[in-house]
């Protein structure tokens, strides 16, 4: 609760600056309750305070700035960096690790996904830039999963309106498990959308294989 007054508090100072700095600054790893913020941001636009549209682009500006500056100072400046002044952003090595026993499972995909997964968003594009991912690669991923992540808690707020607070939680309990089933969702209806240009496409690519296995037994 204390929280959430002082998150009121801030909004009622500044406004929409809130959410873009505050946003900045967590992805540097700075303690901010970005999706909490998000919420709350959008529940002041049901109440009609904030402009929804306002919202959803200075929240993806934030995430995104916040998300590219950690990715170039893993990618400039590496792990001896990190080592050395990790600890003044809360960026430990252990948390490094963790982030890497994810990177390991998950791949790539980690950096869309990873802004669903307490304590695994805000060093996700330090981890990226230190292994160094290819910018095209990392901004595909982290800017589209910037963008799902912000328009769902800001939807949040501003579908429920004064029951934000515990959709919010619900959500934030099971958001993996929630975005999972949308992309799977989506992709089946892609899938059905577009079944006919896809059974053309992989009988095509069906023919071109077997054609290929023909020449080779020759």
């Amino acid at each position: 609760m204390e929280l959430l007054k002082w998150i009121q508090l801030l909004f009622g100072d500044y406004g929409y600056i809130v959410l873009f700095l505050g946003l900045v600054l967590e992805f540097i790893a700075l303690p901010f309750p970005g999706e909490t913020t998000m919420a709350y941001a959008g529940y002041l636009s049901y109440a009609g305070n904030l402009n929804f549209g306002w919202l959803i682009v200075l929240a993806f500006l934030g995430t995104t700035i916040g998300m590219t500056i950690t990715y170039f100072i893993g990618l400039k400046a590496g792990l001896p960096f990190i080592h050395r002044y990790g600890k003044w952003v809360l960026l430990s090595e252990s948390k490094l690790d963790h982030v890497q026993k994810w990177f390991n499972k998950y791949g790539q995909g980690l950096i869309f996904i990873g802004y669903f997964i307490p304590g695994v968003r805000h060093f996700t594009g330090y981890f990226a830039g230190i292994i160094s991912v290819p910018f095209r690669k990392f901004a595909l991923y982290a800017y589209s999963g910037a963008l799902f992540w912000v328009v769902l808690f800001i939807s949040i707020g501003k579908v429920f309106g004064p029951q934000w607070n515990m959709a919010f939680h619900m959500v934030e309990k099971y958001s993996v498990w929630i975005v999972g089933a949308i992309l799977l969702l989506a992709i089946v209806l892609l899938a059905v959308r577009y079944r006919k240009p896809l059974s053309a496409l992989m009988h095509k690519l069906f023919r071109k294989n077997k054609a290929k296995t023909v020449s080779k037994t020759r």
